[in-house]
């Protein structure tokens, strides 16, 4: 019998914020996308005062100051180092694992012979004494079951964390599913959501109990996938290994409006670098390469112009320098001066895994190719153990004045040796 487990990070980074900084704790704080732009995420407290997730951070700034709401702008860097211990902790809890994303992971707990809810409090516990960070657990006979059992633990506080929908009786399961929205059922869009509700189709129970023929013809197959994991039907498998990314994107919004040539080469050289490093981390190659810019759809006042185009390579590779020269040809032909940009891009296409490689019959000379695979390696090994951008191209710029705005950003505490937490003893 199958029997999985959800586990969820509770307002994850404002969690890995209030690790290293204890006065956040009890405070209202609301952490930031790109450019301090919308609430990315939320705390309790600020969510009790109806900050509303995505929501404009101007919009709310009054609001804000009245109730001394904290704003952070996001410091991805340590949320995803925090992500990464989590994500080894909970792989030495479970004989399976499957991470979904960055603070919620699948666990497999079939062939565990103890108490399913005493285990999932003892990764309650071991989450919060080694990291500090609070998560629910859910726990069900299929993937969508334990899915909605994390939602419960976390709106229904009696469950103390952890929800375990498998030892409920029928009848108890279905006075519960009763009371939850169809709309928090995982994958129920809320398109897919005013649809249900058209036939009627308002809780999990009565999705649960819906014609899978009727669902079937109105609905894509995982909608009907969906129906019978609510059945306790298992249909979705536990995906041990991420399979590699089919395209590598990097854009960003920049901090201020962007009109020089040279900039907008330090953005897509960065960019393409920061990309480089996710293709050769999932051992892969790029056949093509994608750069766009862009202007402020936003400011009518400007002239707007938005461009991309794309590069054939003439042999797969992840060499940085040689994606960068690509995406900066392409970007030559795409310029335009006079414009007030306010966004570039760019995307590795066409990816293949580094085996699939197939040499061009006339190519650069072995021992060149040679050197160039031991530099990129070295950057990258420098990169891992000194931090982010401890060596990168020269084209990437130094003051990089196009780079996003973080007002509000928090320390590295754990991916930059010149931002570590410092302890003072009296």
């Amino acid at each position: 019998m199958n029997i999985f487990a959800l586990v969820d990070g509770n307002n994850f980074y404002v969690s890995c914020e209030r690790v290293f900084n204890p006065a956040l704790i009890n405070r209202p704080v609301v952490v930031l996308s790109n450019n301090d732009g919308c609430a990315v995420a939320r705390s309790e407290e600020a969510k009790a005062l109806g900050i509303k997730m995505g929501v404009p951070w101007f919009q709310v700034k009054s609001l804000a100051k009245r109730h001394d709401v904290i704003a952070l702008s996001s410091n991805y860097a340590l949320y995803a180092d925090m992500s990464n211990r989590m994500m080894t902790l909970l792989g030495q809890l479970a004989p399976h694992q499957e991470i979904y994303s960055i603070d919620e992971c699948f666990l497999g707990f079939d062939g565990l012979n103890t108490d399913l809810t005493r285990h999932g409090q003892i990764i309650r516990q071991r989450i919060k004494h080694w990291l500090g960070l609070p998560v629910c657990v859910g726990i069900g006979p299929t993937k969508t079951l334990a899915k909605l059992a994390n939602h419960i633990a976390k709106k229904q506080p009696h469950w103390n964390g952890v929800c375990d929908l498998g030892v409920l009786s029928g009848p108890v399961l279905d006075r519960l599913l009763a009371v939850v929205d169809v709309g928090d059922v995982w994958g129920i869009g809320r398109r897919t959501r005013e649809k249900l509700s058209r036939l009627n189709i308002n809780t999990a129970l009565a999705l649960k109990q819906a014609d899978t023929d009727l669902i079937g013809s109105l609905f894509p197959v995982t909608i009907k996938r969906t129906v019978m994991e609510l059945r306790g039907v298992s249909v979705l498998r536990l995906d041990e290994v991420i399979p590699p990314r089919q395209q590598i994107l990097c854009s960003r919004t920049f901090g201020m409006p962007v009109t020089q040539h040279t900039e907008l080469r330090e953005a897509v050289t960065s960019y393409i670098t920061r990309g480089a490093e996710k293709l050769r981390g999932q051992s892969s190659l790029a056949q093509a390469v994608h750069v766009y810019i862009r202007t402020n759809p936003h400011r009518k006042k400007d002239a707007q112009y938005h461009q991309g185009i794309t590069i054939a390579l003439t042999e797969p590779t992840s060499d940085t320098i040689k994606l960068v020269q690509a995406g900066l040809w392409g970007l030559q032909r795409i310029y335009r001066p006079g414009y007030r940009y306010n966004k570039a891009g760019i995307m590795l296409m066409n990816l293949i895994p580094v085996s699939l490689r197939q040499a061009a019959l006339v190519t650069d000379d072995k021992s060149g190719m040679h050197k160039t695979a031991l530099l990129t390696e070295t950057i990258d090994a420098v990169n891992r153990r000194m931090g982010r951008d401890a060596l990168f191209l020269a084209g990437a710029g130094i003051a990089k004045c196009w780079h996003m705005r973080r007002q509000y950003k928090s320390l590295g505490y754990t991916t930059d040796w010149k931002e570590l937490a410092v302890a003072y003893c009296h």
